[in-house]
């Protein structure tokens, strides 16, 4: 049985803006007082972890053991099917110690162009865990289908989001106004999860 919420202050811990702003405008309707590991000065952990689930499952403990409070956290990705499922955990470090996307798209680009590949399918995939101070954690799994274009359309969202078309569309995330955005993606289709099983209240 999972644990329901009641009410309270949240962690989300992560110090990427653009995470930040998604999880906040996701967790707006619920009885949640959200506060970020940045502005609690927590120190982001090495993520070790060979999967999202198990980085996220990571972050969420670190955020829980140093804040005291339940804390929220997201391991996401792209994963490139004609990369062997590769920029993948490893997503945020392709950008470098400066976060720079454009030239974590631009390697995606050149990676893709050195191998010749013909199929550009993708996949944005996103594992949350909320954790508990009394060692319980709750872990959700979102994932929408897509294709990489180049060069990259819009000013949208973060990330990969200019790169990336969501299957059934002919916009990138990055021309997407964030509601449209928040509708199909990844982390949205996690956090219809989480809100199911913790946040819902029964009608």
């Amino acid at each position: 049985m999972v644990r329901r919420w009641s009410g309270g202050r949240l962690v989300i811990a992560s110090h990427n803006p653009g995470k930040l702003r998604e999880i906040a405008e996701l967790l707006a309707p619920f009885e949640v007082e959200v506060v970020s590991a940045a502005e609690l000065g927590l120190p982001e952990p090495e993520e070790t972890g060979t999967s999202f689930a198990a980085n996220a499952s990571l972050k969420a403990r670190a955020a829980v053991e140093s804040a005291g409070i339940p804390a929220l956290a997201d391991d996401s990705g792209v994963s490139v099917t004609a990369l062997g499922g590769a920029p993948g955990i490893y997503s945020a470090r392709w950008a470098g110690p400066g976060k720079d996307f454009k030239l974590a798209m631009q390697k995606v680009e050149q990676e893709l162009a050195a191998c010749g590949a013909a199929d550009r399918g993708a996949a944005f995939i996103c594992a949350l865990t909320l954790a508990w101070p009394a060692g319980t954690e709750a872990a959700f799994e979102g994932r929408v289908e897509g294709q990489l274009v180049w060069p990259p359309r819009g000013t949208q969202g973060f990330g990969y989001d200019p790169m990336f078309v969501p299957e059934g569309y002919d916009i990138t995330f990055g021309q997407m106004e964030p509601a449209a955005k928040h509708a199909i993606s990844h982390r949205a289709r996690a956090f219809e999860k989480l809100v199911a099983a913790v946040f819902k209240t029964d009608p």
